[in-house]
Parts: C-alpha cells; sequence; structure tokens
C-alpha cells in the first residue's frame, strides 16, 4: 500500500500544480478533478474508507458541478478560452489521460494484488459524522453554508451583464 500511497500523492501534486499554471479555466478544472480523485486515492491506501468516499462524493462531484456552473455562468470570453472544437483535439487529453492512467492502474493494484494487506483502523460510519457535525460543530457547518451562499451570490454579481443608462435619457 506505500506504493499506492506514493503514486497517488505523486499525482495529486502534479494535478494541483497543473490545475495552478492552467490558463483556460476548464483545463484547470479538469486537473483538478485528477487531484481530487487521487487524494481520495490517498485517503483509500492510508484506511480512510470514509473520508475516500467523502472527497469522491461531495468534492469530486458536487463541488465540480458547482465549478462548472460558475464557469458557464460568468462566460469568461478572453483570449485564452478556446473554442468548442478544439476540445476535441487529442493534445487537450494526453496530460490528463496520463495522469488518470497512472492512477487507475495504481487503484488496480491495490485491488487485485494487495489483498492480502489488512489495514488496522476505526470504522467510522456516517451516523457518528453527522453526530459530529451537527452537534459541537453546528455553528461552523452554518457559518460554512452561509459562505457558500455568499460567495454564489457575488458571482451571480459579478457575472452578470452590466447594462449602463444614460441619466439624461427617458426610458
Amino acid at each position: 500500500m506505500e506504493l499506492v500511497f506514493y503514486i497517488c500523492s505523486c499525482v495529486a501534486v502534479i494535478s494541483t500544480i497543473f490545475t495552478i499554471i492552467q490558463k483556460n479555466a476548464v483545463y484547470s478544472l479538469l486537473y483538478l478533478i485528477i487531484s481530487l480523485l487521487s487524494i481520495a486515492g490517498v485517503f483509500f491506501s492510508l484506511g480512510a474508507f470514509f473520508a475516500g468516499a467523502l472527497e469522491v462524493i461531495i468534492y469530486a462531484g458536487a463541488i465540480i458541478v458547482l465549478f462548472v456552473f460558475v464557469i458557464m455562468m460568468l462566460n469568461v470570453n478572453d483570449k485564452h478560452n478556446l473554442e468548442e472544437e478544439n476540445y476535441l483535439k487529442y493534445t487537450f487529453w494526453i496530460g490528463p489521460s496520463i495522469l488518470s492512467l497512472i492512477l487507475f492502474s495504481s487503484m488496480t493494484y491495490a485491488i487485485f494484488f494487495l489483498k492480502t494487506k489488512k489495514i488496522d483502523g476505526l470504522l467510522i460510519n456516517s451516523k457518528i459524522v453527522g453526530v459530529n457535525l451537527f452537534g459541537p460543530y453546528m455553528l461552523l457547518v452554518e457559518l460554512s453554508s452561509i459562505l457558500l451562499l455568499s460567495a454564489l451570490v457575488v458571482v451571480c454579481h459579478i457575472g452578470r451583464e452590466k447594462k449602463y443608462f444614460n441619466k439624461n435619457k427617458s426610458l
């Protein structure tokens, strides 16, 4: 499992660096998905199966959908954005495909060839997580939901088209 841990962590670091240096938001989003999936692989290799599953469901699923909506809503048209037919070229998919293939092969190796190794740890189910989130950390959960809602309102305000009217003209 150490080999899988190191492979997933290297893929996470590389894809996170590519997420930061990309000029196009769609490229960056694709590398971010690979980064989040590789972090889930790190959780799985450490024996934190519930945290890995939450990483896939919440971050690689729901948060990425939110990012896609924000990118669509902002509708940024600058010189770094590509047309739709450019996404079909093979050069767009080389980097993410290589990182995804490395991640897939390491997970396949861990599933099929490391069956004899056992991981010791405390089994945490969703009830324990729910009781902890809505018990002593209820205020933090509610504050983070208000923060996300306010960020969405700001994005809607920034992303809308501004129309300026002349004050002298009557409507």
